[in-house]
């Protein structure tokens, strides 16, 4: 397993893209992810406090209430296309691997200050020299104020909506569900 470290997290025209970087040599491995992690990636790496715990906060608090550590994460595998990544747990010298998504297990690596590895294998077919990628303009790395962007118009309203029922704004909720349905109901036209 070659150690990484996170690197950035990029917008470009074709989605968001978190770059690991080999921390002896001078690769690095660009994965894709949603919109919803990178957002979650976004907001802990800009320190940007938020009021309720979001799922990467809550998995590290119930971990840390469960007295299981997060050892390590692991990319360790690409297989059509699609990266696979395990959490590396240990409890009192117990240790479980539990099979996840590359942008969750970075996310929550993150938070714990864990180290993050990537397989060799996986390096050799996805990696490439941090010289070779070249950043255009409508590529840029995700700043604080950008945080809210990421999420789609669907998803923002959706983060609103539930925002709204916690707050119980029952009028401002429905008025958001409606909005929600027509934005769903043109994008299935579409």
């Amino acid at each position: 397993m070659i150690p990484v470290d996170f690197e950035q997290l990029l917008f470009s025209n074709m989605g968001f893209v978190v770059i690991l970087k080999e921390r002896s040599e001078k690769r690095i491995l660009p994965i894709f992810i949603g919109a919803v992690e990178a957002r979650a990636i976004a907001l802990y790496n800009n320190k940007v406090q938020v009021p309720r715990p979001l799922t990467h906060d809550l998995l590290k608090n119930v971990l840390e209430y469960l007295e299981w550590k997060l050892q390590r994460i692991e990319v360790c595998d690409l297989k059509e296309g699609t990266f696979y990544a395990r959490l590396v747990l240990e409890k009192n010298g117990d240790v479980i691997e539990i099979d996840s998504r590359p942008s969750d297990a970075i996310a929550l690596a993150l938070r714990s200050s864990a180290p993050m590895y990537v397989d060799e294998k996986v390096m050799e077919e996805a990696g490439r020299l941090a010289d070779e990628i070249k950043i255009s303009e409508e590529e840029h790395t995700l700043k604080e104020n950008d945080a809210d962007e990421i999420l789609s118009a669907e998803e923002k309203l959706k983060s609103e909506l539930e925002k709204a029922v916690e707050e119980e704004r029952y009028e401002d909720a429905a008025k958001i569900r409606d909005d929600l349905k027509r934005l769903e109901d043109k994008n299935r036209k579409n």
